[in-house]
């Protein structure tokens, strides 16, 4: 691989690092990527088919999951196949403008996947503490608009931010130690004093993270006092495992995350950065279907009696073959 060192004023193209220090891992790494994909992808693909074809699943909890993993399988898209080709690969470019591109959909996800958490905690939130106007607060044209909002809102978020990034100038060594286009590892490589610059991530990363993460703890401290108040230890119950799932996402995705992007800039090596990377962009989807799934025993129900009329189908057209 050549790494490109240049005077020049404009840079045409990245070297994206990734692992390359594990050069002797690079197969295995990319197997084991490889599989992460697949199991994110077709997972998530499972709980948008399941939720959407099961009668029983189509309520707002669901319909947000179903976004939920839409960004998912997006997210995970927008960076892991560049990253299993670089791992098999001796050219681990990519152009100024694809790198530009794999920025602004990372960061477009990213921000949906913040706001669509956010959308789940309330939706959690008006079913526990509002059962009797649950469905009047959350009726199909509000869960809509709710929808469109999330989506909306990561438009300027990602072209802010990647504008932001790629008006400023590029000069020197074009090499970025990470495995895919973010703005951290991308700012180390700006020939200019970037504080400024710094203060508008920070403050961007603010909105996209730390309102969202604020809004969600308001509405589970809500929660919380409504289930701590319930006389039924069969009810407290139930309620904490209709949340369980979705604090476990938000834990991961938002620890991963904020770590990441409010860290201190020599606190962590740039090994440990692509770890905490890699924990909210590649781990977290694939684990999210994963966990909605396995603790939620509606999804279970729904997907044996998929598979279960499936397996009847199948019989009923073996049997009139043989006759």
């Amino acid at each position: 691989m050549q790494v490109k060192e240049t005077n020049q004023s404009h840079v045409t193209e990245f070297i994206l690092l990734g692992f390359s220090n594990l050069h002797e891992f690079q197969v295995i790494l990319f197997m084991i990527f490889l599989v992460i994909y697949l199991i994110a992808v077709i997972g998530n693909s499972l709980l948008i088919l399941v939720s959407t074809v099961d009668p029983t699943l189509q309520t707002p909890m669901y319909f947000f999951l179903r976004s939920l993993s839409l960004i998912d399988i997006s997210y995970t898209t927008v960076i892991i196949p560049k990253m299993l080709i670089n791992l098999l690969s001796k050219d681990k470019s990519i152009s100024f403008d694809g790198c530009a591109a794999q920025m602004y959909f990372s960061f477009f996800f990213g921000s949906s996947e913040c706001w669509i958490l956010t959308t789940m905690a309330y939706d959690r939130q008006a079913a526990i503490c509002d059962p009797l106007h649950y469905s009047l607060i959350m009726n199909r044209r509000f869960c809509r608009q709710l929808a469109l909002a999330f989506w909306l809102a990561a438009i300027p978020v990602a072209t802010v931010q990647t504008t932001m990034m790629f008006t400023l100038p590029f000069c020197g060594p074009n090499v970025i130690n990470h495995f895919f286009c973010d703005s951290p590892p991308l700012l180390e490589l700006v020939c200019m004093d970037t504080f400024a610059i710094e203060v508008y991530s920070v403050t961007g990363t603010v909105i996209v993270l730390l309102l969202p993460f604020g809004v969600i703890t308001a509405s589970y401290v809500r929660i919380l006092v409504t289930i701590l108040k319930m006389s039924s230890a069969e009810g407290r119950r139930k309620a904490f495992s209709t949340c369980s799932s979705h604090l476990i996402v938000v834990s991961l995705f938002f620890g991963a995350a904020g770590s990441t992007y409010f860290r201190v800039k020599s606190s962590f090596s740039p090994e440990s950065k692509k770890l905490l990377s890699l924990s909210y962009s590649v781990f977290t989807p694939m684990l999210n279907p994963l966990i909605y799934s396995l603790r939620n025993q509606e999804v279970k129900g729904a997907l044996k009696r998929i598979l279960g009329k499936k397996i009847v189908s199948q019989d009923l057209r073996g049997s009139d073959l043989s006759k």
